[in-house]
């Protein structure tokens, strides 16, 4: 019988601030894109990138929340 020796990683979460900041700056990036496209596409496309970017938008504010949730536990534990 093999014995196993595998210990988790320590929880490192000193770069997640910077992680959730990076995927909050590119959500918006793709819904500027997104905006900008819409000029180019039919009616049905403009639909569908409108309700891309509201759920774009809902999944800003939810990364907002995790940041500043990332923030406070760094300023503790620094």
């Amino acid at each position: 019988m093999m014995e196993y020796t595998n210990t988790p990683k320590p929880d490192d979460r000193s770069d997640n601030a910077r992680k959730i900041q990076d995927n909050i700056n590119n959500t918006r990036e793709n819904i500027n894109e997104a905006e900008a496209s819409m000029k180019f596409g039919n009616e049905q496309d403009r639909q569908n990138a409108l309700a891309k970017n509201q759920r774009r938008e809902e999944a800003i504010a939810a990364l907002e929340s995790e940041l500043k949730d990332e923030q406070a536990f760094n300023n503790t534990n620094d």
